[in-house]
């Protein structure tokens, strides 16, 4: 998919190109030969690196039509946007037809070809030629459930054979299958074709089929093993390695490095930018807080941060000079169950309170961005003393680095109680994407500048 991407956006700037030049409109329109070239390629990089950003690629053949439609649609408006910038950034003058017309010729190009595909996978992939042709181990739920997807599969090329046991019998799906002893294996793959055997067993079993994938091993034949150890475990799986030794790595937080990469870049590239055009605002609340108020402008304390690193958290200066002294004395006002918040809390500045009903006291943090210790959008920081009393469902929050904004920052921000902020900070683990980030972004502009939730 990615590969015809390339081909695709050539062919469409091309086109594009073509048909502009020759528009009878007022304005001649033409590209050197060396500016074209790069545009070209980055064009082409922009859709591919946000088909990898939006997972599109994956969805192809197993999601629905409109689905295709709509990821076709969305990749070619992130990737346009990159092309735009791009071309901002490098004071490339292009015509507003032209690119117009690029993208319809893209997006169109992607739809027409990608359904084309889904059209034609089966005849290629179900082909004698290409089928491969399984058997599963096991006979219990789960391999009942493998069995189900592999025979759903067909039209792609997948053939289940059948199940092997510890005894003969007959498993009822789509269609019959007959449930043969593993010791009949060798002469199963002695007479017939066997492309790969899934292993779909509980896990004290494993040690008993030593022998199972050892001649499995000795004939080539590939052999899959469904991880299900742990069947409450919520966990990504993956297999890594250490100097060559295999690692069955379980991951309860988003571990594609190439995707937290994205991240990454984004996180900087956002943060250098907002640091650089918010410079004189900063400038600004620093010299109205050091005349409002007695005290440092900053105020900087102890945060934890990915996996309980400690880090020191900048924010400007909301309250009194003296208000971590006098927060024992006003305890008894909190309303959060685990973490500290206290309604119109006396120990605000005037300035501070107006700062934080915009959430502009968080400015600063960009700079803890820049530095690495937390994300554009992530969970919040929380302070060390508000950890130590966390339950144990409640500490994966630290899995992920901690950001400026999140989802209960979309859903109401002070008005939460404690265990919804956790559970929707886990909701935003589970579900993490990068396009997931782009959206939390995008909403919680309205919901900063409206100043909803915020105490």
């Amino acid at each position: 998919m990615a590969l015809a991407d390339i081909l695709l956006i050539w062919l469409a700037f091309e086109a594009a190109y073509a048909i502009r030049s020759r528009m009878p409109l007022e304005r001649a329109f033409y590209i050197l030969d060396p500016v074209k070239g790069i545009l070209i390629l980055g064009a082409v990089g922009a859709w591919v690196l946000s088909g990898y950003w939006l997972a599109v690629y994956d969805e192809v053949l197993r999601g629905r039509r409109r689905m295709v439609i709509w990821r076709a649609a969305q990749q070619s408006l992130a990737a346009s946007a990159g092309v735009i910038l791009f071309e901002y950034f490098q004071r490339i003058d292009l015509s507003r037809p032209f690119l117009g017309l690029f993208l319809l010729f893209a997006v169109g190009g992607l739809i027409v070809f990608r359904l084309a595909v889904r059209g034609l996978a089966p005849r290629f992939l179900g082909g004698d030629a290409s089928r491969r042709y399984v058997y599963v181990v096991g006979t219990g739920s789960t391999a009942l459930r493998i069995g189900a997807l592999i025979e759903g599969s067909e039209a792609y090329g997948l053939r289940l054979l059948g199940f092997l046991g510890d005894g003969a019998g007959i498993v009822q799906l789509a269609r019959e299958y007959a449930v043969t002893e593993l010791a009949g294996l060798p002469e199963i793959l002695g007479r017939q074709v066997v492309d790969e055997i899934v292993f779909a067993v509980d896990s004290e079993k494993l040690g008993e089929l030593e022998d199972i994938f050892l001649l499995c091993e000795e004939e080539g034949v590939r052999t899959r093993l469904h991880v299900d150890f742990f069947p409450h475990m919520h966990s990504r799986v993956g297999l890594e390695r250490l100097e060559g030794e295999a690692m069955l790595t379980f991951s309860g937080a988003p571990h594609d490095e190439f995707r937290l990469l994205m991240k990454r870049l984004t996180d900087l590239a956002v943060a250098g930018v907002a640091l650089v055009a918010l410079t004189p605002v900063l400038a600004a609340i620093w010299v109205v807080i050091r005349l409002t108020s007695q005290g440092p402008a900053l105020f900087r304390q102890e945060r934890c941060g990915l996996n309980g690193r400690r880090f020191t958290l900048f924010k400007f200066r909301t309250m009194v000079e003296d208000a971590e002294a006098r927060k024992a004395e006003l305890a008894h006002l909190n309303v959060k169950q685990t973490a500290f918040k206290i309604p119109n809390d006396p120990r605000l500045t005037g300035v501070g309170r107006w700062l934080r009903k915009f959430s502009l006291d968080e400015l600063p943090q960009l700079w803890n961005v820049v530095r690495g210790e937390m994300a554009i959008v992530g969970p919040r920081p929380p302070v060390p003393d508000e950890v130590a009393h966390y339950e144990r469902w409640q500490r994966r929050r630290l899995r992920m680095r901690p950001g400026l904004t999140c989802l209960w920052a979309l859903a109401g921000r002070d008005r939460l109680d404690f265990d919804e902020w956790m559970r929707l900070d886990l909701d935003y683990i589970d579900r993490w994407s990068l396009g997931l980030d782009w959206w939390i972004m995008l909403k919680t502009v309205p919901a900063v500048i409206l100043g909803r939730g915020a105490n």
